[in-house]
C-alpha cells in the first residue's frame, strides 16, 4: 500500500511540476476556440520592491573646478526628493532642488526630474546610491568610488 501511495504522490509531483512550467492560461470556457493569455512574470527582488531605500545619502563628488560638491540627496517613499549641493572652495551659497523622481523599468536607477545640467540619474543600493554619468552608466576608473553616497 505504502508504495502505491508513494508512487501516487510521486506522479501528481511530477504532473503539478511541468504544469507550472506553462507561461499562459486559459480564458472565457464558453467559446470552442482556446485563447491563450500570456501570464506576467514575477518582477522579482530589485532596489525599488526589496530595499529600504528612503532616506538622505550624502557624498562629496569630484569637481573639475572646485575642491568637491557637497552633495546631499533624499528620496521620499511619495515619489519626491530634495537635492543640496554646496561647491567647496567657492564663494557660493547651496543649492536646494526639490522635485519629484521616476524609477526606470529594472526598478534599480531614479531619475530625478527637474535638474538642469546634471544627469539626474542613480542607482540604488543597499545604504548607499551611485551618481550616474550623463549617459546614465556606472562611472568607472580611479574615482569610481568618488561617486556614492551614502545613506545616513
Amino acid at each position: 500500500m505504502r508504495k502505491i501511495n508513494l508512487l501516487t504522490l510521486i506522479s501528481l509531483f511530477i504532473f503539478f511540476s511541468c504544469q507550472s512550467e506553462k507561461n499562459t492560461e486559459t480564458v472565457n470556457d464558453d467559446f470552442p476556440e482556446t485563447i491563450e493569455v500570456p501570464i506576467n512574470p514575477s518582477p522579482g527582488d530589485n532596489s525599488m520592491n526589496a530595499l529600504d531605500w528612503e532616506g538622505t545619502y550624502v557624498g562629496t563628488l569630484p569637481c573639475a573646478d572646485c575642491e568637491g560638491i557637497e552633495t546631499e540627496l533624499t528620496i521620499n517613499y511619495d515619489g519626491t526628493y530634495s537635492y543640496k549641493t554646496t561647491y567647496l572652495g567657492k564663494e557660493s551659497e547651496a543649492e536646494e532642488v526639490t522635485g519629484t523622481f521616476q524609477w526606470d523599468e529594472n526598478g534599480s536607477v531614479i531619475t530625478l526630474a527637474g535638474l538642469d545640467g546634471a544627469p539626474g540619474k542613480y542607482k540604488v543600493g543597499e545604504n548607499r546610491i551611485w551618481h550616474l554619468d550623463m549617459e546614465g552608466k556606472q562611472i568607472e576608473g580611479d574615482l569610481a568610488d568618488k561617486y556614492i553616497l551614502t545613506k545616513q
